[in-house]
């Protein structure tokens, strides 16, 4: 399972990395029009610091500490900077999750995000579909506002 979830978590950061050099315009990144209020940008950042928070803090106590806010309100970024923390991310995920045991994954998550708890096996999965979700947002984001 360890395996699995790793080279999912992989494979879709390296696709979110791509669809980040898909756009024409470095600042097509930041775009925002009518009720598209998240930019491409932003939500990257989002899941940057999602994963950071959830597996790199929780999981693998790398100290990262969250600000949340900041992930919907930094603007800007280059692009070269946003492809290196998924590097730094894909690491951190790697070595969290490899080092975590069979027993490790069906303990309780830490952390509850709604009233039911999940095992930690449960929660990397709901993890994994969070930045599915977010990547197909930046997909549909780029194919509306990618425009020069």
């Amino acid at each position: 399972m360890k395996h699995s979830i790793v080279q999912l978590f992989k494979r879709d950061l390296e696709r979110l990395q791509d669809e980040l050099h898909l756009y024409s315009e470095e600042s097509n990144l930041w775009k925002i029009d009518k009720e598209i209020k998240n930019t491409a940008g932003n939500l990257t950042i989002h899941v940057i610091g999602n994963l950071n928070h959830f597996i790199g803090a929780v999981l693998g106590n790398t100290g990262y500490i969250r600000q949340r806010e900041k992930e919907f309100s930094d603007t800007q970024i280059p692009r070269k900077q946003l492809h290196h923390q998924i590097e730094e991310i894909k690491k951190i995920i790697d070595r969290t999750i490899l080092n975590l045991s069979a027993s490790d994954l069906q303990e309780t998550y830490p952390i509850h995000i709604r009233k039911e708890g999940m095992t930690v096996e449960q929660f990397l999965m709901h993890l994994y579909g969070h930045l599915n979700y977010h990547l197909g947002q930046i997909n549909y984001h780029r194919r509306l506002l990618d425009i020069c």
